[in-house]
């Protein structure tokens, strides 16, 4: 059967492989639309999206508006004469003009298993809410925010120790095959769409800085939970002696004491009481530092039993 003329959409790694995987089946990718350059890093330099870094390599055009809704960009892709448009993580909402343009429409890989975790961070919210299992989910787009028939779903696991950085990169190739099945279904007509129940909908906001500010009164589960969900962005933060403390991997122990107090700390572990139990530490960053395990932070950094986490002052 002969491939369909694809625009693809997507912006940061996550979509990459989902590209990949057009490429090496031979599709007909004519153009990539993504977001525009951002300055990063301390010396602040522009970068491109990876998406774009991808498509530059294989000679792919790439485009790259502020508002994809904008009338001229609008015209722009119906004059590509696209078949399908492939969307992943693109970071803007595509108007109806656009949704209207290819006859096979827009399909968009979801990190969810929809209609659950619609919005910007599915998979740190799933996490943080201690979720066991996830998914991603082929979808023909809508106007509304992951509101449109779904695909197909592909569910997977959610470890009780993983954090979004596995995640993240697991479910960026379960992606990539399901999309994969998707258009093998679609070109068979094999694929029938199943309307979304709004009522099993739950939303993903985008990430906040104070999201990962920890409440040391919640259960350790919670906290770990809220470690795991939030360690490449925007992490989760606590304070010790007025400077803010980074907090990575940490695991869930029993002890117990007056909430965000020092239990014990030693090479294994800095162990913390929580509202419910407490939360073992086993890797810290301070202001200023590197990610260090818990030795190698003691050995600059000595905390003592009986210091308090989580001391009032505001965490920036």
């Amino acid at each position: 059967m002969t491939g369909w003329r694809i625009v693809f959409m997507g912006t940061p790694a996550f979509a990459c492989p989902t590209l990949q995987t057009l490429l090496q089946r031979g599709e007909e990718v004519v153009a990539v639309y993504t977001q525009p350059d951002r300055p990063r890093g301390r010396g602040q330099k522009l970068q491109h999206p990876p998406v774009k870094e991808l498509a530059l390599r294989h000679g792919i055009p790439v485009y790259q508006p502020p508002k994809v809704r904008s009338p001229e960009v609008v015209e722009q892709i119906r004059e590509l004469r696209p078949d399908l448009i492939v969307v992943v993580a693109f970071g803007q909402i595509l108007p109806k003009s656009l949704l209207d343009i290819p006859p096979q429409g827009c399909v968009n890989v979801h990190a969810s298993l929809l209609p659950r975790y619609r919005g910007a961070a599915p998979l740190n919210w799933c996490i943080v809410n201690g979720e066991t299992e996830t998914g991603v989910t082929t979808m023909l787009m809508d106007v509304g925010l992951d509101t449109g028939p779904m695909l197909l779903k592909r569910a997977t696991p959610i470890g009780s120790n993983e954090d979004i950085a596995g995640l993240h990169d697991r479910m960026a190739l379960l992606g990539a095959e399901l999309l994969a099945e998707t258009l093998d279904g679609l070109k068979a007509g094999t694929v029938v769409p199943e309307p979304q129940d709004d009522q099993q909908s739950c939303y993903a906001p985008l990430l906040k800085k104070e999201d990962g500010v920890i409440d040391w009164g919640k259960s350790a589960h919670t906290i770990h939970n809220l470690v795991r969900g939030f360690s490449l962005w925007p992490g989760a933060v606590t304070t010790c002696g007025g400077e803010p403390l980074k907090l990575f991997r940490t695991g869930v122990a029993g002890g117990s004491g007056t909430p965000g107090t020092i239990l014990a700390a030693g090479k294994e572990g800095v162990e913390v009481a929580c509202g419910e139990g407490s939360l073992l530490i086993y890797e810290l960053q301070a202001a200023g530092s590197r990610r260090m395990d818990a030795a190698s932070f003691l050995a600059g950094h000595p905390l003592q039993p009986g210091v308090v986490f989580g001391d009032g002052e505001t965490v920036r």
